[in-house]
């Protein structure tokens, strides 16, 4: 079977985290029809977004260049977080518990053991969830009536368009072989294709 042609996100940059896959057509109508369940959703990933940062901070502190970046990708996103959460409180809506992302799950599920590769798995597995939020904040970007959610939602794309490089440049740092590496995140990508289509549609921002 012939692999899928890489598809293009909207409205992003040209990093290194390419999907192989893009978001079905009928996602947009559904968010837009549901955005308040989207905008809850989004809140959820912006904070265990936050907590991931903090989270290679603790467990990789050796590895070049990420205290740093960690730090301050922990603070964009928590910002980010409080916006969406003042959003949220405009129209009445309250944050609850967090029902959990089958999407992000399913890409845990395949991060290998071993330090090693545990290590680069989690930064690239990072970088696949950066890469499609991206593509689906970009496409609520081009589908909102509001033109402050409009721009609000085409900053985040941008943003999250920065953190998949960003990721993507830490994993080859810890990995050393670049080709290794690029192997490997093609593979989590052909998975990560997978993992979307057997979840279908949802008012989530994954």
């Amino acid at each position: 079977m012939s692999r899928p042609t890489p598809n293009r996100r909207p409205l992003s940059g040209e990093g290194p985290v390419i999907l192989h896959s893009a978001t079905d057509p009928r996602w947009l109508p559904l968010a837009l029809e549901r955005f308040d369940e989207v905008l809850i959703d989004h809140a959820h990933c912006e904070k265990k977004a936050a907590a991931n940062a903090l989270s290679m901070l603790q467990v990789y502190p050796d590895l070049p260049g990420l205290p740093a970046q960690m730090a301050r990708l922990a603070r964009e996103e928590s910002a980010h977080l409080a916006r969406v959460l003042d959003l949220m409180a405009a129209r009445g809506l309250v944050l609850g518990k967090d029902s959990g992302d089958p999407y992000a799950q399913g890409l845990q599920k395949l991060i290998r053991t071993p330090s090693a590769e545990r290590k680069v798995d989690r930064l690239l597995v990072a970088g696949i969830i950066e890469a499609r939020s991206c593509e689906r904040l970009s496409l609520l970007a081009e589908g909102l009536e509001d033109p402050a959610l409009r721009r609000f939602y085409g900053e985040l794309a941008q943003s999250e368009d920065g953190h998949q490089s960003l990721f993507y440049r830490l994993a080859v740092t810890a990995g050393g072989d670049e080709a290794a590496v690029k192997d490997r995140l093609e593979t989590l990508l052909a998975r990560e294709a997978e993992i979307i289509a057997s979840i279908g549609l949802r008012a989530a921002i994954h």
